[in-house]
């Protein structure tokens, strides 16, 4: 287990370079004048502002001159700093948003991380002992329905998954709510009655002792735990299948069955990961 998750860590600058050149790929498709246009309020938009921009971005240069460009920046011949450089921190300029890319994220890294915290321990629980399961059932009803769910779960889109639980979850059954968070708690947030220690809503809900802040805020974040979790479960039941049935055939497991100890104690004390 621990192989493979430090594998798909080392595989994140690969994917993240890969996706980079790609979308560096496709936007050569488009000439120097159409994506000037992103770049230009005004319309109808004129030749000098379009060729300024052009000369400014450099987008009439070969790809991977404007793919260095864009890691590194440049320096301005007049000031002498450098402009832009994602290396450098600086994630360019949102002009859906109207801020800077590094304000966006920065405004909505807290509520990821929020997410991610509870997200985390159902993701790896259920998974791993589904897993196991499936393992110690080889064969069984429980093995073939979770190798069903696995290649169900890694295959079927997020995004579509989400949509069904907002149809079933909200619109239908009422249970759980969309989007951030009611405007009572934002009202709560506003007024300073609600301190923020660290920025987490339900973190700080729990430090406040405000477990209906902690409730409302779990009501709106149910669906998007359980949209991120399926697909992990169906990797780690995949993952944990396939290491405990390895493991089962290990001469420390045989021996410990061997000794007559029960096989629940063998399976979480000398089998389970």
């Amino acid at each position: 287990m621990t192989n493979y998750i430090i594998r798909r860590l080392l595989m994140v600058p690969l994917l993240l370079f890969g996706v980079t050149i790609i979308i560096f790929g496709m936007l050569q498709l488009l000439g120097p004048v159409e994506r000037s246009a992103l770049y230009i309020k005004d319309f109808p938009k004129n030749d000098k502002q379009v060729q300024a921009v052009i000369k400014q971005y450099g987008l009439d240069q070969p790809l991977y001159v404007q793919y260095w460009r864009w890691l590194t920046g440049v320096i301005d011949p007049i000031t002498g700093e450098r402009q832009g450089g994602i290396l450098y921190g600086d994630f360019g300029y949102s002009r859906t948003a109207s801020q800077p890319v590094i304000d966006i994220v920065k405004e909505r890294f807290p509520n990821t991380v929020d997410l991610a915290l509870w997200t985390i321990y159902p993701m790896l629980s259920i998974g791993i002992w589904m897993g196991v399961q499936a393992a110690v059932n080889q064969n069984k009803f429980f093995d073939q329905a979770a190798r069903v769910y696995s290649i169900i779960g890694t295959s079927f889109p997020t995004f579509v998954f989400g949509l069904l639980l907002l149809m079933l979850l909200y619109a239908r059954a009422g249970w759980f709510m969309p989007g951030k968070q009611s405007n009572w708690v934002t009202a709560l947030i506003y007024s300073g009655e609600l301190k923020q220690y660290t920025h987490l809503l339900t973190i700080d809900a729990i430090l406040n002792l405000r477990f209906d802040v902690l409730w409302d805020a779990l009501r709106h974040m149910i669906m998007p735990i359980i949209t991120l979790s399926y697909i992990n479960w169906a990797v780690f039941v995949r993952v944990t299948r396939s290491s405990m049935l390895e493991t089962l055939r290990q001469d420390y497991v045989v021996t410990a069955r061997a000794k007559g100890l029960k096989e629940s104690d063998v399976i979480n004390h000398h089998a389970r990961p």
